[in-house]
């Protein structure tokens, strides 16, 4: 049996009623698990199908069995919101007893499938201060509940006052401020996001799997076969462009198909129980609400890609929040200067003051330059000699150094990329600090919401008098990094953020 690390009072709250998923989850949750074992099925009545009446049999107990396993999941789960606690109970051979403080609940996102939106249902997840995910123990899934009674469990598990139900399809309140929508003009950032390309990598891999468990082949389909014969028989050259041709355009409106299914009907929005909302989605819907008093900050990210476009994406730093790719996302790829504003407009910046992650930073040493410099051109350039022994060596390897010879020029741009992007300021409420190169990331940190500070001194940064410097937080990553700013300055800054807390950490 598995308890959570909140152990539940029986005592208190023992009057509130349990009540139960919804009862359509007996036809889902089966129609689900026998989709995912389709290829199976489908091999074995194949197989089974010269003479052999024992296979389809095995099938049709397949079905029966996971008919079953729904109905006694549905029987055995229940679940209950109580004054203090969200307390879900589960399992019949491997019981699970989940218990969730209502004060620690920071998140609470709706997910419907398109099998579950057939049905009008949603799953609602919710996240707790301690959580990245329902796995760990400050939180929990209830999968599921009608799309009614989802809203109903967001409104009062963030907001702690009675709710009504509504439906999640009807139209955003008045009461409920916008603020950003879908742009279709996005669409050009869909093939400069690595999520999109490794999502059309997974899809293709996928399909490739079926076909294989079918017995198909992708060259026995017409055609296939001969234009491979054609490539083959082409030159070099022309061959791995066509391929690489046909491999981006494939990445190309791939990606831009993900972005559609992801992003479709997006809107954010502050609502009026104090809640910052994302909806999106086409095929599957999502609802990610991130309670306003507990958002510690906000996150411009700009990948290598993404960057070069002109794009940036913005994420939400709040408690309960998980670290996974999508998590704290308030808005698909968008230009910059629109993510910025959506960053400000998360919190609350009015329209006198400038975006926090705008804010002018200050600019780090020299030695943090020369570290750059270092870090990015001696691992090339002893890369570069190395391939001279080996051309002196063995003369008909001669042509690797001058290959390896251009890596120098493009490390060195590296690395005055990686400077430029250093950067921090505080204001009067606000750490800022940027950093990165190939993933270049800007931070907006609540001065509040930095409860402890970790400084880090290699070797290396001793001698050039430099340190490390994280604000520690319970929110988003944990920590974020001031790299490579001098020592005394890094006391100075942390002082200034928290008054009084470093001194009482060295004290």
């Amino acid at each position: 049996m598995t308890v959570s690390a909140e152990q539940v009072d029986p005592a208190v709250d023992s009057g509130v009623p349990w009540r139960r998923l919804d009862a359509r989850m007996v036809v889902v949750e089966p129609v689900r698990t026998l989709f995912k074992l389709v290829p199976v099925l489908i091999v074995v009545l194949i197989t089974g199908s010269n003479g052999d009446p024992v296979r389809p049999w095995i099938t049709l107990g397949i079905g029966v069995l996971v008919v079953l396993a729904g109905v006694v999941r549905w029987r055995t789960t229940r679940y209950r919101i109580t004054a203090e606690r969200v307390e879900l109970h589960s399992g019949w051979l491997r019981r699970q007893r989940r218990s969730v403080p209502r004060d620690r609940i920071r998140t609470v996102d709706l997910t419907a499938s398109p099998l579950h939106r057939a049905f009008r249902l949603s799953v609602v997840a919710v996240r707790a201060a301690d959580s990245g995910g329902e796995h760990r123990n400050g939180g929990l899934t209830l999968d599921a509940v009608s799309t009614a009674e989802a809203e109903t469990l967001r409104r009062e598990l963030l907001d702690r006052r009675p709710a009504e139900p509504r439906p999640v399809s009807q139209p955003v309140e008045p009461d409920a401020d916008v603020l950003a929508r879908l742009h279709w003009a996005w669409l050009r950032f869909a093939p400069l996001t690595f999520s999109s390309l490794a999502g059309v990598g997974a899809i293709a891999a996928a399909a490739f799997n079926v076909l294989n468990e079918l017995g198909v082949s992708p060259t026995e389909v017409d055609g296939v076969d001969d234009a491979a014969e054609r490539l083959a028989a082409a030159p070099l050259w022309l061959a791995v462009g066509l391929v690489g041709l046909a491999l981006l355009v494939i990445a190309v409106v791939g990606s831009v198909v993900l972005f559609t299914e992801r992003w479709w009907g997006y809107r954010l929005t502050r609502e009026a129980d104090g809640t910052l909302r994302v909806r999106r989605g086409l095929l599957t819907t999502r609802s990610l609400s991130v309670a306003e008093e507990r958002l510690r900050g906000v996150g411009v990210h700009e990948p290598l890609l993404l960057r070069a476009g002109g794009g940036a994406q913005t994420r939400a730093l709040s408690t309960g929040l998980g670290r996974e790719a999508q998590g704290g996302v308030l808005q698909p790829p968008a230009p910059r200067a629109e993510a910025h504003r959506v960053a400000g407009a998360a919190l609350r910046r009015t329209g006198t003051e400038i975006d926090p992650t705008l804010t002018p930073l200050v600019p780090h040493p020299a030695a943090a330059r020369r570290r750059r410099y270092t870090r990015a051109l001696v691992p090339v350039l002893v890369l570069v000699a190395a391939a001279v022994v080996v051309g002196r060596v063995w003369p008909g390897l001669g042509w690797i150094w001058p290959g390896t010879a251009v890596l120098v020029p493009l490390a060195a741009l590296l690395a005055a990329d990686r400077y430029r992007a250093l950067g921090h300021a505080l204001t009067p409420q606000y750490l800022v600090s940027r950093l990165g190169g190939l993933s270049r990331r800007t931070v907006a940190l609540q001065r509040s919401g930095v409860i402890g500070w970790t400084v880090r001194q290699s070797p290396f940064q001793r001698r050039a008098g430099l340190v490390t410097l994280q604000a520690v937080t319970a929110a988003g990553e944990g920590g974020y990094r001031i790299l490579d700013v001098d020592a005394a300055d890094a006391v100075a800054l942390a002082d200034a953020t928290t008054p009084g807390l470093l001194r009482r950490l060295l004290g």
